[in-house]
């Protein structure tokens, strides 16, 4: 047995084609919107997430400078304040077009179970234990029951056993053997992994729009939420506060749970 700790990566961002929105802006007179990336006002290496919001909210209206659109004579030109207006609107849709990719490293199956629930807007490619043998069984225990030393001898004993049984296993199949065939090998795997713990650490691509992220992150870091998603997200929550803050500055943090001011965006 080997004690993880559940981790987050984050491997993929945004990133806007600006020659492509250029040419765009070129055609409905919005290049006014463009010069301030010139300016310095937009960040391309750091806020595309934000750009990209920006970029569709202000589509929607054609609202890149004042007199495109006869109902728009005012035009907001702080970005933090126009994402800022479009949070408190609830025009949420425009933040569909921004997802992250993350991978969630050394999480249990009590966790993803819990995941997968949050479809809309997602992507997920998961550690697959019908193919991926199981030899040791990584496990993560939160701190108060790292603090019971009697749960977790025997908790240590039990995976200890199951280990063993999983190593037992793959000899009586006879899986490391010459000339196994590999859809052998993945049939007995299939049944072995019927003797891991739910809580067996694993792996996984998770990718979400923002718009999905706001409400998860929200969801699985309130006090009832179950403790490991809770721990997780809220590492989340940090990751995208300083990739997009402009997009999740609206949270209130304390006690480990995360409160927007502006809900159902």
């Amino acid at each position: 047995m080997k004690s993880v700790e559940p981790e987050v990566r984050l491997i993929a961002r945004p990133q806007l084609d600006y020659d492509e929105v250029a040419g765009y802006l070129a055609d409905v007179g919005g290049q006014s919107w463009l010069e301030r990336l010139d300016r310095g006002e937009l960040d391309s290496a750091l806020n595309d997430p934000q750009n990209l919001a920006e970029f569709a909210g202000r589509l929607c209206y054609r609202s890149w400078e004042p007199g495109l659109n006869p109902n728009v004579t005012r035009v907001r030109t702080d970005q933090d304040q126009y994402l800022g207006n479009l949070l408190a609107s609830l025009h949420g849709s425009v933040l569909e077009h921004v997802s992250f990719s993350f991978v969630l490293h050394n999480v249990s199956r009590v966790m993803t179970h819990e995941l997968v629930r949050h479809r809309p807007g997602t992507a997920v490619s998961q550690e697959s234990m019908r193919f991926v043998r199981l030899e040791d069984l990584p496990f993560w225990f939160p701190e108060w029951a790292k603090d019971d030393p009697e749960l977790m001898k025997r908790a240590t004993e039990m995976l200890d056993q199951m280990e063993r049984f999983q190593r037992w296993m793959a000899e009586h199949f006879g899986l490391d053997e010459e000339g196994v065939k590999f859809a052998e090998k993945k049939h007995r795997t299939s049944f072995m992994r019927r003797f891991a713990p739910e809580g067996v650490a694993t792996g996984l691509v998770w990718t979400a729009n923002v718009r999905t992220l706001r409400h998860t992150l929200e969801a699985r870091t309130a006090p009832g939420a179950e403790e490991e998603i809770r721990l997780l997200f809220g590492k989340i929550g940090a990751l995208m506060r300083e990739e997009a803050p402009a997009l999740f500055s609206d949270y209130e943090v304390e006690d480990g749970a995360w409160t927007p001011k502006w809900r159902k965006v």
